[in-house]
């Protein structure tokens, strides 16, 4: 039992002290790691310091390198644009003394035009002078002043001169009236009554149907890029968002405007659209358009009936296909013409095959007036001496315009049948406003006539109808009357055909039974 007391209290006492040092020995263990840990630390952020005062220095010297090449490129920019003042101040010098040496000349130019005024003033009042000594001493003479005798003059004369002026041009249209009404009236109507031809039904735009308004976007394409590619290469406008399921064309060339719908449906179809297809579509067109054109021209000779016209000229023909004037097709008008001239040729005994060459190239000129400056019968003539066509239908090209004396009898017929092609009932569109603006200027031009009371234009413009006050209007001004009247419609207005003009003078007798 004692025994056993004594362990335990060797363990009371043995255990105490084994704990502390087991404690102590732990504690030293651990301040010896933090030592540790401390030092790993300082030694990284002795590191990481380095690191950054290394960054910092590199950063600097790359912001110093381009400083300096910022410098650089600012001093050479600097020199180059002073450089370029001084040319510029140079050629302001130059340009200054050149002025200074002209005023001078204009100056010395004034002053020799000065005294030569002066000159002639003196001699134009010693002129008057003598004039007036002279009017002074005839006055004196006949016993009239200036002005009375001019007036009487004037009297005399006007009225001698108004009767047989009235009398003469009544006699001239009578006479020739009398002999080429009826022969013109039978040549006209038979021509037109054998020639059949299409009425107007041409457009200025090209429409392009789509299969669905998702096209649309393709056809615009990335950013524009397809529809630029397409622009740029055919000169045509696209106006995608007017109308739904359909890319309106819109050009100043209408041949450009073909060749673009040609190629845009062709895209369509094969559904592959980005620039490189549409460079390719856009060439292939181009090359149909000018075959199109080719065989076109062809068949226009063809059906006219003559041969022996330069390739050129035959490809300039089937060019017009794709020309209008006012809504008429100008090919088709051209064989129109050619047509009627050939009729017409047949009827008063010409050349008909040389009446129908003169008449198909007779507007050759619109083919390229829209490339060319000039107007497109100066072109035209040009291009018929160019192609060795002959002097007959040279003429007929300058002349159907009036712009040349017509010098054969086939001139004469292209002109004709050009005027009938043109002023023909279906021939030409006119709009409503221009067709109410030509009737209302018909009416103001006969209105401001002097004795004018009323004036009707009737015949859808191609009749005026005038009604004069008698008591300032006689028989002998009231021919006069319509002759200046038709005068001045021909130098004011344009329109198609003619128009004639009917001045009509009333006559009254009034009495009273008592």
């Amino acid at each position: 039992m004692s025994t056993i007391i004594a362990v335990v209290l060797t363990l009371c006492v043995v255990a105490p002290i084994t704990w502390g040092i087991a404690v102590a020995h732990r504690k030293k263990t651990y301040e010896a790691k933090i030592g540790t840990a401390e030092v790993k630390a300082r030694e990284i952020i002795d590191e990481a310091l380095k690191t950054a005062e290394t960054k910092k220095r590199e950063a600097l010297l790359e912001a110093k390198e381009e400083s300096l090449k910022t410098k650089n490129e600012l001093d050479k920019e600097t020199k180059e644009r002073r450089a370029e003042l001084q040319r510029y101040e140079r050629r302001v010098l130059s340009k200054e003394e050149n002025l200074d040496k002209k005023a001078e000349t204009m100056e010395k130019r004034e002053n020799a035009i000065a005294s030569r005024e002066e000159a002639l003033n003196r001699k134009n009042a010693e002129v008057e002078a003598l004039y007036e000594k002279g009017i002074q001493e005839l006055e004196k003479i006949s016993g009239l002043t200036s002005e009375q005798a001019k007036e009487y003059l004037l009297r005399s004369v006007e009225a001698e001169v108004k009767h047989d002026t009235a009398r003469m041009i009544k006699e001239l249209e009578n006479r020739a009236k009398e002999e080429a009404d009826k022969k013109a009236k039978d040549y006209v109507v038979t021509a037109i009554q054998r020639c059949a031809a299409d009425h107007v039904a041409e457009t200025t735009v090209s429409v392009v149907q789509l299969p669905n308004d998702e096209m649309k976007g393709r056809i615009i394409g990335r950013e524009g890029r397809n529809i630029r590619t397409l622009e740029t290469m055919t000169g045509v406008e696209l106006i995608i968002d007017d109308t739904p399921e359909a890319v309106v064309l819109s050009g100043f060339d209408p041949v450009r405007r073909e060749v673009a719908r040609i190629a845009l449906e062709r895209l369509i179809v094969d559904g592959r659209i980005h620039p490189a297809r549409i460079e390719e579509m856009v060439e292939k067109a181009q090359r149909e358009v000018e075959s199109n054109m080719r065989e076109d021209g062809e068949a226009a000779t063809l059906e006219v009936g003559i041969h022996g016209i330069h390739p050129e000229l035959v490809k300039l023909l089937g060019k017009m296909k794709f020309r209008t004037s006012y809504g008429q097709n100008a090919l088709k008008h051209s064989i129109e013409v050619a047509q009627l001239a050939g009729l017409l040729a047949a009827e008063v005994g010409v050349d008909v095959r040389m009446a129908k060459r003169a008449g198909l190239l007779h507007d050759i000129g619109k083919s390229i007036d829209h490339e060319v400056e000039g107007s497109h019968v100066q072109l035209g003539a040009d291009l018929c001496r160019k192609f060795k066509e002959s002097a007959t239908v040279i003429n007929a090209v300058e002349s159907h315009h009036g712009d040349a004396e017509p010098q054969s009898l086939i001139a004469c017929l292209v002109q004709a049948a050009d005027t009938i092609s043109a002023a023909r009932p279906g021939a030409r569109r006119e709009t409503l406003e221009t067709y109410t603006n030509r009737l209302k200027q018909l009416e103001d031009i006969t209105n401001s006539f002097k004795g004018v009371d009323k004036s009707f234009a009737i015949q859808a413009g191609r009749e005026v109808r005038i009604m004069v006050v008698p008591e300032q209007v006689s028989d002998d001004d009231m021919i006069l009357m319509a002759r200046e009247i038709s005068k001045r419609i021909e130098d004011e207005l344009e329109y198609p055909g003619q128009i004639k003009v009917n001045v009509i003078r009333e006559s009254r007798a009034t009495d009273y039974a008592k």
